[in-house]
C-alpha cells in the first residue's frame, strides 16, 4: 500500500484572487513561559485543498455537512490532461476510467493544467459522477466559471480543487477528501489522500 499527499500546505497555499490567505496566531509558546504551545487560524474556506458543496453557488443547494461523505471516500481514477477539457476529452476520460473500474470512474482528478469547459461540465453531470477533482484552484475560467460550477454543482458533484498529483500516475486510487464539517458552509478544507492499493 502507497499513500500520496495530495494536499497542499495550509499556511503556504495557493489563494484565489481575492480571497483572503489563511493566517496563523501563536497564542501560547513553551518558550516563553506559556503552559504548552497553542496557535489558532483563520482562513477562506477555499484556500487551498478544499471541496466546494453546492450551496457555493445554488442559494438552495447542500451545506457542505450534509453532503454524502461516500462522495469524498472511494474509488477514484486519476487521468492526466493538459489545456481544455472539451465535451470529447470528457467522453474518452469517462471511457477511460470505465474501462479499468466502473466504481473509480465515478469519481474522476485531472492531473496537469486542465481547464473545464462548460461542454465537459455537461457530460460529466449526464453521467452522474460523484466528484471532480482538478490541480486549479477553481473549475474553468475566470469567464465561464459560474457556468461550470452552475452545471456540476447543480448535479451535487463534488469539486475538489488545489489537489496536488505531480508524483501520481494515471490509474485507480482510493481517495479520501473528507471535509472538516462545518455547520451550513459552501466549502471546506480537507486533507486529501490517494491509496494505491
Amino acid at each position: 500500500m502507497k499513500i500520496y499527499d495530495i494536499s497542499q500546505e495550509v499556511f503556504t497555499c495557493e489563494v484565489y484572487p481575492g480571497n483572503p490567505g489563511p493566517e496563523r496566531v501563536i497564542l501560547r509558546k513553551k518558550s516563553e513561559g506559556g503552559s504548552c504551545n497553542m496557535s489558532a487560524f483563520s482562513m477562506c474556506v477555499h484556500n487551498g485543498t478544499h471541496v466546494d458543496a453546492p450551496y457555493h453557488f445554488i442559494e438552495e443547494g447542500k451545506r457542505i455537512d450534509e453532503v454524502d461523505l461516500n462522495r469524498f471516500i472511494g474509488k477514484a481514477f486519476v487521468v492526466s490532461h493538459e489545456g481544455d477539457i472539451s465535451k470529447e476529452d470528457a467522453i474518452k476520460m469517462l471511457e477511460k476510467a470505465r474501462k479499468a473500474d466502473e466504481e473509480a470512474a465515478k469519481r474522476i482528478l485531472v492531473k496537469g493544467k486542465a481547464i473545464l469547459t462548460p461542454d465537459a461540465a455537461e457530460i460529466f453531470a449526464e453521467n452522474h459522477i460523484l466528484l471532480y477533482g482538478n490541480e486549479a484552484q477553481t473549475v474553468g475560467t475566470k469567464e465561464t466559471g459560474k457556468a461550470v460550477h452552475m452545471t456540476m454543482l447543480g448535479a451535487e458533484i463534488v469539486l475538489l480543487e488545489g489537489i496536488r498529483l505531480n508524483d501520481v500516475e494515471e490509474g485507480i486510487y482510493l481517495l479520501d477528501c473528507a471535509p472538516l464539517n462545518l455547520g451550513g458552509s459552501d466549502g471546506a478544507p480537507c486533507r486529501a489522500v490517494l491509496i494505491f492499493l
